[in-house]
């Protein structure tokens, strides 16, 4: 059965279109969208969805919805379609409203989903993706709002946690300034490092560390100095962690119209790729091994789930 599954994260809301593969132990893609709705807006500050912000959502899955029926799925039929809400969303005094919004438009209630399960997902999705891969694996997920750890061997879960550190929250806390401010920039790796050392993880005994999401797979394009995003090329690209680290002083330093010069950084996200390298670089100094970078992420596992071949 073809299914759609929606993430909706902090920065971004995404659509993937899925068929089940021929041999039954995977998925196939029929159709890929992304839009920068930048829903966490402000809600670090205020507790609660800005207007605007579930405006530009809203819309945004008007589109999805139409695109869904386009393409021959009923959104009424039971594990069809699959709409999950991450960081944002489980923030939110007014997620009432975001609730309504979706289901009104969409047809299916959105699932505001734990840590946990955004974690198993992010995992299911990334490993499924990138072929064979030394244990243990680490896969990192950094978000608009929260980044994601997990950590599996033999293909199961060993450890996974959720911390509340991401491309947004962290510029909206810590970062202003063009470039940003020193002191700003100090308390935010501060921040990050604290976080870090919480997490119950080997970092250094990782074989395989593996990166999803738009902050790290920006991160390998540029670093592969592509002139137009390039899906195929990003996906299981290795990225040193020596250039990770060098990526983020980098964007620390940077003005705005240094970042838009450059052809694979959406101007959606360069306000905050600042923050997003900053994490990136904090797990780079903590492992031992390079980036590997997956375009099949937590949309992916969620689709996966939906067609039940995992």
């Amino acid at each position: 059965m073809r299914v759609a599954a929606i993430d909706c994260g902090t920065n971004t809301i995404r659509l993937l279109i899925a068929d089940p593969s021929t041999g039954g132990d995977g998925i196939v893609a029929v159709e890929r969208a992304m839009e920068y709705v930048r829903l966490g807006q402000g809600i670090d500050a205020t507790g609660e969805f800005h207007p605007e912000a579930l405006q530009r959502t809203f819309a945004a899955t008007e589109a999805f919805a139409s695109r869904i029926a386009a393409a021959g799925i009923d959104a009424s039929a039971p594990g069809a379609v699959r709409f999950v809400a991450t960081s944002a969303a489980r923030d939110a005094r007014n997620r009432d409203d975001f609730f309504t919004g979706i289901t009104d438009r969409l047809g299916v209630t959105p699932e505001v989903i734990t840590g946990d399960e955004e974690a198993q997902l992010s995992y299911l999705g990334a490993t499924h993706g990138v072929g064979d891969v030394a244990d243990p694996v680490l896969v990192v997920d950094i978000g608009g709002g929260s980044t994601e750890f997990v950590l599996g061997e033999a293909g199961q879960i060993r450890v996974g946690t959720s911390l509340d550190i991401g491309s947004v929250r962290l510029t909206e806390r810590f970062l202003s300034g063009d470039p940003v401010e020193p002191a700003g920039l100090a308390r935010a790796r501060e921040h990050v490092g604290q976080l870090l050392d919480t997490v119950p993880i080997d970092f250094a005994g990782v074989r395989t560390w593996i990166g999803v999401a738009g902050t790290l797979t920006t991160i390998s394009a540029i670093a592969h100095r592509l002139t137009s995003y390039d899906r195929a090329k990003v996906h299981g690209s290795t990225v040193p962690r020596q250039q990770v680290s060098d990526l983020a002083d980098w964007f620390a330093t940077s003005t705005a119209a240094q970042r838009a010069e450059i052809p694979t950084l959406p101007p959606r996200r360069a306000d905050v790729i600042t923050a997003g390298a900053l994490i990136a670089a904090a797990v780079a100094e903590r492992v031992s091994v390079d980036l590997r970078v997956s375009e099949t992420d937590i949309l992916d596992g969620i689709a996966l789930r939906l067609a039940g071949v995992a």
